[in-house]
């Protein structure tokens, strides 16, 4: 599956609520997610529209490492 190109700041921050991920702060145009499931897990996404392909990207590899998923299961679980 390909990385959607067009996805918010929010719509990531929303769709990780899924695997546990809490807003926990704001910060300018940045967001804090925590996972307190399994191991204390931080992450910052920016509040941009739309998140650039590298960052998603970035943020994704970190989340799934995180939760035990391949990036493309990870991505499966979110997006389809």
């Amino acid at each position: 599956m390909k990385l959607p190109r067009d996805l918010s700041g929010v719509e990531l921050a929303a769709a990780l609520r899924k695997f546990g991920y809490q807003v926990t702060r704001r910060t300018g145009s940045h967001m804090r997610l925590t996972c307190l499931v399994g191991d204390e897990h931080h992450i910052t996404i920016p509040d941009h529209n739309p998140l650039k392909i590298g960052t998603l990207s970035s943020i994704l590899r970190d989340v799934a490492e995180h939760v035990g998923l391949t990036r493309k299961e990870l991505l499966n679980q979110l997006f389809s």
